[in-house]
């Protein structure tokens, strides 16, 4: 029943045709158990193994390298190769492929725990009245129409409403599903709100929610799909995980590049058909074989195998970094979504707040005859943690609190008209509450307040163990004073008393809204001498003033404190007592920010990072905290900035768009409403952050961009979330985005890299092939140059410095690229230069070197003839392994320069040295050593087709090499002194051409020479290639206590005021 809320109680008694004296018969109970169901959250079936398995593969670029693998695979078999050389390559590329798999699986299997932990949040049994007797039974056989009784402590079983009150009145703490920082106070009619929120229906119990005072019996009109936590289950269920900005980037880079890859490698085999039939293949097969194999070379080439691996590797070591900031990171790509996150949805309760209400202000009358007529006191302190000070008007620290008459009575009162618990929980290190956050509040207050009689208070408390500490205070008053009788809480009166007896004093103290107490008070206790005074309508005028200024300008939660002496011996309390009462003080207290997130609010308005404020808490509450953490600094009207979810859903949908642009506090919100606000702002283009911690905002944390839920927070909240938050704090999410950025950048610098590189060696191979060249490089060679040599500098990229201005520039806009424009150009000059040097390599070892043959260039590109030319030479030397190996050396050694290139992207490396990421020379040292591993031991260079190198071989390497510095240099000086000068090139800069004329560029004629075939033909392909990788944006942004006087209240002795006290220290 959706709208129990808006109908009485007998409407909905007579719906279900359930008679609330006698409850349901038991065929009542079947028949709704076959009409509503079982009341539990039905389990979704789980992907199968299998399928998560085979979903991992269901990428282009991984299907085209398992092709790559089968196909060298047939063909080493066609050529006869048998043993390990058949397998390697093959059996390397499916081992990345199936890790890269695994972690696929085990992230996807994490992800369905949420639903799973939901569960945990229902009830296990329940007291339903049946056949009209009470028994207890599983919660899971309640059906709609059954009479259920909670009272304290019970975990609602199911959605309810309200039939009868058993007791005077009944407070839920319903956190976990609107994040209400107070519990709240249900009662029996109906709401005349319409479009009511949860927060509004004040008559229904919701599932999972937990009773904190009162009894009360309730009617089920929901139970499993069909309550609040239902709808939340369902919600998680529609939502969709959300493709990161780098894994989105990646993806199209992959599709694009295996596209590419296709063409070239037709390109290649289609270009040496006419070499087919070169006697030096055996036939026009073999020959056709040869060229595909040089075609699946190529792919090798340019398919970064270790690309994926490498990302992966760079995030967990990011995320290593952010958990010493207690940033926990569940999901590694939310990582880099941290960099670009342009949004960040921040929960009011328990994350902008400590979620812990402590008292911050004190009002009581100072004296009637000199001075102002009231005082006012500071607490400091923001959680349950019993350690604080209280200040005076002025700022100065009270040395000794008890001494005050009214403080001292205060504390008494706070601490004796109190139905809660405070203790210290060892395994979670703090201070944990049982009962109403207002109560537990008055006894951290009592606690700050100390005792009186000795000069070593409150100092001497803190000799106390935390255990013993928590309530040391409460239990001394506790022990002097006997509870005899409570008059608890009713929604009428608005105050609770208790009565007290102590050495023949019987005492009534008494707590309660300020209107209430007031009203019902005749007398004052001066705070200056501890006298009692008449209460007189001009002081009780500036009591009322300063109860509106606390509750309103403040938004304090106020109570009233007051005492009454009885008659001795009286044992009962009754409505007629709370009358003639005397004023002891006002407190106001509040769910207090945390004192980090001012700063962390500045620093994001710096980076450009817009926080909006979700709450469940009412407007004016949530406002004054804005105006506490400085979320409305700048604005003098709050018109326009704040809403309400009823305010904001009657908004028209363009003025709702328009809003969304200046929101900065969003209240009164259900979670349907939290989730509609991350959709609406993804649909604006914003990359969202949602933080939270309550089932109620999993759904939200969901669908978000990245989910970050509380460390303190519920199970689901977590397993939905992307990032928890081990502290609980706003603040460390900000020192998150400043990690998640530079993690991007050395994410990006070492994409570019292995771009750079992979560059080079399709250069290599396309430029041998064109030329008619023997094989520079064999497939072996290649596998081995793209996993060992670039995956080792590329992931210790990744440990390349934070910039120090990472947090004062705008968060980087998910469309743009990578590498653009004059930045192309550096990397394309790069990565030509690598491939040229590798195939120079080759040329130098034929035409030049001592050792080699020194043939004329003409018969290196007419090898193929060998055998039919004479010549002073035997065609064996083609199958020479020194010149493919000076090559690879080449190439490795030019990376391994190119690598240094990439400790920054502009700044020289006379001002960045090397040693400054110790991790990358390391990377560099280990890499060479496992390349001469290869060349000088013998099993090793057999299998990778290479040979040791002379002295005069290693020197031409470093010749051929070196110079790739010195060009990146040129290149990086024109970067920083030439801000105006842009090479913003049409074919580096696709989306600047119509797309007709990209599909109408004009080949190029065959009698073009060849340099320049070759360069406009990689500039086509390639700067396509680069141009797929998204990138951020960089655009700046810019005690001894005096005696207490005869007229006090209540009369402390000496001798009592030192019973159970600390000794002097």
């Amino acid at each position: 029943m959706e709208d129990a809320y808006a109908r009485s109680v007998s409407e909905v008694l007579e719906a279900f045709g359930v008679d609330p004296a006698k409850g349901l018969t038991d065929f009542q109970v079947a028949e709704n158990a076959k009409t509503f169901g079982r009341n539990v959250l039905p389990q979704e079936e789980s992907t199968h193994l299998w399928k998560l398995i085979l979903k991992q593969f269901d990428d282009l670029l991984v299907k085209i390298l398992i092709a790559a693998a089968i196909v060298s695979f047939l063909l080493a078999v066609i050529d006869g190769e048998t043993g390990l050389t058949a397998f390697l390559e093959p059996s390397v590329i499916l081992m990345i492929l199936a890790a890269n798999a695994a972690v696929g699986v085990i992230t996807e299997t994490n992800a369905e725990k949420a639903l799973e932990e939901l569960r945990a949040y229902q009830a296990d049994v329940a007291t339903v009245l049946r056949n009209g007797c009470f028994s207890i039974l599983p919660a899971t056989e309640l059906v709609p129409g059954d009479i259920v009784e909670v009272g304290v402590g019970c975990k609602v079983p199911a959605d309810m409403r309200m039939v009868e009150m058993l007791s005077n009145q009944l407070c839920v703490d319903q956190a976990i599903l609107t994040g209400e920082s107070c519990s709240v106070a249900k009662e029996l009619e109906s709401p005349v709100t319409t479009n009511a929120v949860y927060q509004d229906k004040t008559n229904i119990l919701f599932s999972g929610t937990v009773v904190v005072a009162g009894r009360a019996k309730a009617v089920v009109v929901g139970v499993g799909s069909n309550t609040a936590m239902g709808s939340i289950r369902d919600a998680m269920l529609r939502t969709e995980d959300e493709v990161t900005p780098l894994k989105k980037k990646l993806d199209e880079f992959g599709t694009f590049l295996a596209k590419v890859i296709a063409g070239i490698c037709v390109l290649v085999w289609v270009v040496n058909i006419g070499h087919f039939r070169d006697p030096s293949h055996g036939g026009f097969l073999r020959g056709a074989i040869h060229y595909f194999k040089i075609a699946v070379a190529l792919a090798v080439a340019a398919i970064p195998e270790g690309l994926p691996a490498v990302v992966t590797t760079c995030l967990a070591l990011g995320t290593k970094r952010m958990a010493r900031m207690n940033a926990i990171v569940r999901s590694l790509p939310s990582v880099e979504t941290l960099g670009c996150t342009t949004v960040i949805c921040s929960d009011k309760t328990g994350t902008l707040t400590t979620n812990m209400m402590s008292v911050s202000k004190i009002c009581v009358v100072h004296s009637l005859h000199r001075g102002p007529v009231t005082s006012e006191y500071t607490v400091s302190g923001t959680t349950y943690s019993p350690e604080g000070i209280i200040f005076d008007a002025e700022g100065m620290q009270l040395e000794f609190p008890a001494q005050f008459p009214c403080l001292l009575h205060i504390a008494m009162c706070s601490a004796l008209c109190n139905e809660s618990t405070l203790q210290y929980n060892p395994d979670k290190g703090k201070y944990d509450k049982i009962g109403e956050s207002t109560e537990v509040a008055l006894r951290v207050l009592a606690e700050k307040v100390g005792l009186p009689g000795f000069d070593s208070m409150p100092s001497a408390l803190n000799m106390l163990t935390k255990h013993e500490r928590a309530a040391y205070c409460n239990h001394y008053w506790e022990q002097q004073f006997k509870k005899v009788s409570l008059l608890e809480f009713s929604r009428d009166r608005k105050m609770m008393s208790v009565l007290c007896s102590r050495k023949h004093q019987e005492i009534m103290f008494s707590k309660g809204a300020p209107e209430s107490i007031i009203s019902r008070c005749t007398n004052i206790l001066c705070n200056d001498d501890g006298s009692v005074l008449p209460l007189t309508a001009e002081i009780r005028a500036e009591l009322e003033t300063r109860f509106d200024s606390f509750a309103g300008k403040e938004t304090l939660r106020c109570l009233a404190l007051a005492l009454k002496r009885m008659p001795m011996g009286q044992q009962t309390l009754s409505i007629e007592d709370e009358t003639d009462l005397t004023f002891i003080g006002l407190v106001g207290m509040l769910d207090p920010p945390r004192k980090e997130v001012r700063d962390a609010m500045l620093s994001c308005m710096a980076a450009g990072i817009r926080v909006i404020v979700v709450t469940g808490d009412n407007k004016s509450t949530a406002e004054s905290l804005c105006r506490q953490i400085g979320a409305f600094d700048h604005f003098e009207d709050f018109s326009g900035r704040s809403y309400t979810a009823s305010e904001f859903e009657e908004l028209p949908p363009l003025q709702q768009s328009l809003a969304l642009q200046r929101m900065v506090l969003f209240t009164r919100v259900e979670p349907s409403h939290k989730r509609m606000l991350v959709e609406a702002l993804q649909h604006q283009n914003e990359v969202v952050a949602m933080t939270g911690d309550g089932v109620n905002d999993a759904p939200a944390l969901k669908k978000a961009d990245i989910g970050i839920a509380m460390g303190s927070g519920t199970a689901v909240a977590k397993s939905a979330s992307d990032m928890v938050l081990a502290d609980d704090n706003f603040a460390s999410i900000v020192a998150a985005v400043a990690e998640g950025r530079a993690i991007y950048n050395n994410t990006k610098q070492f994409i570019r890299y292995m771009i750079s590189s992979n560059i080079g060696e399709v250069v290599c191979i396309f430029v041998a092939a064109v030329l008619g060249m023997p094989e520079t490089l064999v497939p072996v060679q290649l596998l081995w140059v793209n996993l060992v040599t670039d995956g080792l500098p590329a992931t210790a990229i990744g440990f390349n410095k934070q910039d120090s201005d990472v947090m004062m520039v705008k968060p980087r806009k998910v469309n743009e690229a990578v590498v653009s424009g004059w930045l192309f150009f550096r990397y394309l000059v790069i990565g030509a230069y690598v491939g040229l040097a590798t195939i120079a390599g080759y040329i130098w070892w034929f035409v030049y070197s001592d050792s080699g043959p020194r043939l004329p260039y003409y018969d290196l590109v007419n090898f193929d003839t060998c055998s039919t030319r004479e010549t002073a030479y035997p065609c064996s030397i083609f199958d020479d392994r020194h010149p493919s190996t000076v090559s690879m050396t080449v190439l490795v050694v030019v990376e391994m320069f190119n690598a240094l290139n990439n400790l920054s992207e502009n700044q020289s490396l006379l001002i960045i040295p090397p040693w400054s990421n110790l991790w990358l020379v390391a990377s560099i040292v280990i890499t060479m050593l496992l390349h001469i591993l290869i060349l000088y031991v013998e099993p090793l260079a057999v299998l990778f087709s290479v040979t040791p190198l002379s002295w005069a071989e290693w020197a031409v390497v470093l010749y051929l090499s070196f110079p790739v510095i010195i060009i990146d240099e040129i290149l990086k000086f024109f970067s920083r002194n030439s801000r105006g000068l842009r090479f913003n090139f049409r074919f580096g800069r696709t989306d600047l051409l119509p797309k007709r004329e990209r599909k109408k560029t004009p080949r190029t004629k065959k009698n073009t020479p060849l340099s320049l075939s070759l360069s406009l033909s990689l500039s086509l392909s390639l700067s396509r290639l680069i141009h797929q990788i998204q990138v951020f944006s960089h655009e700046r942004i810019s005690v001894e206590a005096p005696s207490i006087r005869s007229s006090s209240p209540v009369q402390l002795s000496r001798e009592g005021n030192g019973e159970g006290l600390l000794p002097r220290s």
